[in-house]
């Protein structure tokens, strides 16, 4: 599948990257030879934002280097140099430079563009402890008596609180991009000054840092940065020096991060010495939604005071989108936090059936059980909770409820499964009744529609609930997160439960889950079956089999590949993406494996599905929330039953 050339402004990304040169201490004409062939390069790849570390024209372990004149010269000519090499390019550079003013010497961010600088940012916490003491050189912005400063031949806005801005506008998206920048310490404090920044709008921060290496400090460093993003709803580009720094008492080692709403996106290899150059794109449409979703972020907004500098930001045409992406959105990627994130969701399925299970005092439950996916994970949650309350498994009344459509296969999964658990086991033939039914209501039994489909549904669940009221027990309903965003359920029937355990559970999760069940708390026999559950398709097993006894029905052929609609899904709400960004995605993550109008059709589909069918969300039984994205009307998504989907289905269509 080939991608066209994509605009990074048109689907809301700004591409920034943080780079740690080679350098040579107090070598102004170097480090700056070096600084220009990098930017140069980043800015062939697409950036629109270069960051380099902290001190990077002088090297930040000069010492009382800092002191000569010659030093501090020199730094200006290569600013100077610097300024001439932008004004060709069309990527801003951010690079760390010792400039004095007013009789004090700054550890500063110098911010050039198009030939100019646009401001210079002093850094504000001065480490002073253990093996840091840039107080004998440096002052902090708190010592700073003017908003402006002389730096080669001209007047330049000074000082921490300023922030650069430019307002980008198109016919499709209108997204306005801030960045702030801090140094070092500043985010090592207790209030750093990037949360005001981001409060006043700020959402990407570059921190220009010399971290050293100490046993530790990598994933201390790692976790704040990623936090700080997450915190701030924004995204964080930290640089730190690298490995040519003087080794005389330290190590440094090039840590480069590119964080966003706490998900690393990028990071370097720390110890190298040759240069190395980090590129991401950031996310910045993503970050705004969540922003004006986030009521306390907004609750926190206030007119600080801040200077805002305009700044060029060019558009970029590029061939990929540069981060992670993950075809399986709700599922990890690694084998270790997959296990991990099971765990933690099971527990969260259990303890909401424990609570209402010790609420109502009931120790009995009803589930229908098919043999398929569903209810094999609802039934495992039942079982589970059981034992953890020291119930008698056989208080569980798993009922399988063959129709006309039923295999012998998934009837035998279900029976096994029961007898596995050691829980109570029934079947219950709906044929006789169903047919009673269509005679009474005057159906034609040879007619295989929606009428035919929906009855069967309908008649498991008044099954279900019947039996629920002879043992005074409840029922759990077993339907997954994915049906219901599709509303692949029949309206008062299998739609319908006294408590859903897998409402917050996408169906690629729920695949997963089982898998995991499997893998680490089953027996042979046990884990066997539940692997063969896994590996079937998925059928609702309505309509008559075929002369083999074989279903014919298939889930995914009528409505589509589920972990495309998992995909669209988590794009839709937990991002609110509109549809051309989704599409774009899905090509991204799923290349080489949907043609890109199979992506688009359903993409369609999932649109005029999700919209229809708001109704049976909005009458949906209680169930626990798992994940970031849910579909509770009682809690994360309110939606009106008749709002219409002909903008997003438009959009869709035109999107080529």
């Amino acid at each position: 599948m080939s991608t066209p050339s994509l605009s990074l402004q048109r689907f809301g990304y700004v591409r920034v990257a943080a780079v740690t040169p080679e350098l040579r201490i107090a070598d102004v004409p170097f480090n700056v030879a070096e600084i220009r062939r990098c930017f140069r390069s980043a800015e062939a790849g697409g950036a629109q934002v270069v960051l380099f570390p902290e001190l990077s024209v002088s090297a930040y372990s000069c010492s009382d280097l800092f002191y000569q004149t010659t030093l501090l010269g020199a730094t200006e000519d290569g600013l100077a140099e610097l300024c001439r090499e932008s004004e060709s390019v069309d990527s801003v550079l951010i690079v760390g430079a010792p400039l004095h003013s007013r009789g004090q010497l700054y550890n500063c961010a110098v911010v050039i563009a198009k030939g100019h600088i646009l401001g210079v940012v002093p850094k504000t916490f001065l480490p002073n402890y253990n093996e840091f003491y840039e107080s004998r050189w440096f002052a902090s912005d708190r010592d700073r008596v003017e908003d402006t400063i002389m730096v080669c031949g001209n007047s330049v806005p000074f000082g921490a609180n300023l922030l650069f801005e430019q307002q980008h506008s198109s016919a499709s998206t209108a997204t306005s991009f801030c960045f702030g920048v801090e140094i070092c310490e500043d985010l090592w404090a207790t209030k750093s000054p990037s949360t005001d920044m981001s409060l006043t709008g700020a959402q990407v921060i570059f921190n220009l840092s010399a971290s050293n290496e100490v046993l530790g400090k990598a994933e201390y460093r790692r976790d704040l940065v990623r936090m700080q993003s997450a915190r701030c709803i924004g995204a964080y580009v930290y640089c730190s020096a690298g490995s040519h720094e003087s080794s005389t008492d330290v190590v440094f080692a090039g840590h480069t991060l590119i964080c966003e709403n706490g998900m690393i996106l990028q990071e370097s290899e720390r110890f190298r010495f040759d240069s190395q150059i980090t590129m991401a794109d950031v996310d910045v449409e993503a970050l705004e939604n969540d922003r004006f979703r986030n009521s306390t972020f907004r609750s926190e907004i206030s007119a600080q005071d801040f200077h805002h500098v305009s700044v060029v930001l060019n558009d970029r045409s590029v061939d990929t989108i540069r981060r992670p992406h993950q075809a399986h959105p709700f599922v990890p990627a690694s084998d270790k936090r997959r296990s991990e994130r099971c765990a933690e969701i099971f527990a969260l399925q259990c303890t909401a059936l424990e609570k209402r299970l010790r609420f109502t005092r009931c120790t009995q439950l009803v589930i229908g059980i098919s043999g398929g996916l569903d209810s094999t994970l609802a039934l495992l949650v039942c079982v589970h909770t059981f034992r953890k309350m020291s119930l008698d498994l056989h208080g569980i009344h798993a009922i399988s409820m063959p129709g006309f459509g039923t295999s012998t296969r998934t009837r035998n999964y279900a029976q096994l499964l029961a007898e596995e658990l050691k829980v109570d086991f029934r079947e219950i033939s709906i044929r006789e009744t169903t047919l009673s039914h269509f005679h009474d209501i005057g159906h034609d039994p040879s007619v295989h529609n929606v009428v035919y489909e929906n009855a069967q549904a309908r008649e498991r669940t008044q099954v279900l609930m019947d039996v629920a009221n002879q043992n005074g027990a409840f029922v759990i309903g077993t339907g997954d997160l994915s049906e219901i965003a599709l509303g692949w359920s029949t309206f008062n029937g299998d739609h319908m439960s006294m408590y859903a355990v897998n409402s917050g559970i996408p169906k690629t999760l729920v695949n997963t889950l089982v898998r995991w069940q499997a893998a680490e708390h089953a027996s042979n026999s046990l884990q066997s079956l539940l692997l063969e559950i896994c590996e079937q398709p998925i059928s609702p097993e309505l309509l008559p089999l075929d002369e083999d006894g074989i279903s014919t029905q298939s889930t995914e052929e009528s409505i589509g590949p589920y972990e495309l609609h998992d995909f669209y899904l988590y794009a839709m709400l937990r991002h609110h993406y509109p549809p051309h960004k989704i599409l774009l995605l899905a090509q991204q993550a799923f290349e080489g494996r949907y043609e890109d109008d199979t992506l688009r059709h359903w993409l369609h589909v999932f649109y005029q599905r999700f919209f229809a069918n708001q109704f049976k969300r909005n009458s949906m039984p209680d169930g626990p929330k798992v994940g970031s994205v849910a579909l509770s009307p009682r809690g994360d998504w309110r939606m009106p039953s008749d709002a219409q989907m002909n903008l997003w289905v438009r959009e869709v269509e035109k999107t080529g």
